[in-house]
């Protein structure tokens, strides 16, 4: 498998952290819905959290998530380490300018393989940039139970211009 992960040894300052956070987290009103938060954020990879909630059960009998929340969580998580690799590749810019630069950011495809039921009380979300061309983005995630079993594997292309 061909990777072209932005150079190794970058550090997102800060601001940037945070300016991403409050795109992902605050001003993507669904990502609220599924509690969807950042707990890391690398240039090539991005890893997340939901906590289980009852209003996110897909099957009651069980407990289990709904997947509809894995997929739009995958999905999700895929862009948002695109994002940090967009900002990796502009580390010329102030942080700013650099979160400006993800208005155009859209799934073009999107894989989610169902690999075991996603029960638990939390669950980790896991997104890693494959390929970043100049117009398409390329990504495998990983959805984890709360012993870091893998439950459902995904992959997103995503239109990055």
């Amino acid at each position: 498998m061909t990777r072209n992960p932005p150079a190794a040894g970058i550090e997102f300052e800060p601001e940037f952290i945070a300016g991403l956070k409050a795109i992902f987290e605050d001003r993507i009103v669904f990502n609220q819905v599924l509690g969807l938060k950042i707990t890391s954020l690398k240039p090539d990879r991005a890893v997340g959290r939901i906590e289980m909630r009852r209003d996110l059960v897909g099957h009651p009998a069980y407990n289990r998530l709904h997947g509809g929340v894995v997929s739009a969580g995958l999905d999700a998580m895929g862009g948002l380490a695109c994002l940090a690799a967009i900002g990796a590749r502009h580390m010329d810019e102030p942080p700013a300018a650099r979160l400006q630069r993800f208005a155009k950011l859209g799934t073009i495809d999107l894989r989610i393989d169902y690999l075991r039921p996603a029960i638990g009380d939390h669950f980790e979300l896991r997104a890693e940039v494959l390929r970043l061309g100049s117009r398409v983005g390329s990504t495998r995630m990983e959805f984890l139970g709360p012993d870091g079993k893998l439950l459902c594997a995904g992959a997103g292309a995503y239109i990055v211009s």
